[in-house]
């Protein structure tokens, strides 16, 4: 004679009794976040990486083929600034975009920045040209560098190279530190206290 499934189950399960509801187990999950997940949240949003495309596609404000390259975030200090404005920062890589054409530099640009960026690299310079006779305006590689650079979250500060690493038709560019330097840092600042 065969049992059936629910009445083999039945018969396992007589002597079992029912958990009595506790008062300390919560029932209903929250459905709100709390002001930590909150907060992590706000922080992921704020490390941005540069592995995708952050860079706003509007008309650029075009500079003069002569014109020095600057921009600094707030925060960055004026020392630090000085000295990548005269280039006493080691340049550890470099791009050449100058036979790049713009629909692809930008994507040229991203990369080589998220590779400096992985490989702990603080300081590049990126060779953009004066792009004297471009038409029909200067300067337009120029330009879109100036403003990419001020849009990327990983630039720090920018400012156009000495005259031996290329003048005005290049630019120092100082990137913030990767996430495993920022750990360093932390842990190492934490084991002096």
């Amino acid at each position: 004679m065969t049992i059936s499934d629910d009445a083999l189950f039945a018969e396992l399960m007589q002597d079992v009794v029912p958990i009595e509801q506790s008062s300390f187990i919560r029932t209903t999950k929250s459905l709100s976040p709390t002001y930590a997940q909150l907060e992590k949240q706000k922080a992921a949003l704020a490390d941005v990486h540069l592995n995708q495309d952050y860079l706003i596609q509007e008309p650029v404000i075009f500079v003069d083929p002569y014109d020095e390259l600057t921009y600094k975030k707030t925060g960055v200090q004026a020392g630090v600034f000085k000295n990548l404005r005269l280039g006493k920062y080691q340049v550890d890589a470099s791009l050449e975009l100058q036979s790049v054409k713009l629909n692809r530099a930008k994507n040229t640009l991203i990369s080589f920045l998220n590779e400096c960026q992985q490989r702990n690299i603080r300081t590049v310079l990126i060779r953009h040209g004066i792009g004297l006779y471009n038409q029909p305006t200067a300067a337009i590689l120029k330009s879109y560098c100036a403003k990419w650079l001020a849009e990327l979250p990983a630039v720090l500060a920018y400012y156009s190279a000495q005259k031996h690493h290329g003048g005005v038709g290049a630019t120092y560019v100082l990137l913030t530190k990767s996430c495993e330097k920022k750990l360093e840092n932390r842990e190492a600042h934490f084991r002096k206290r």
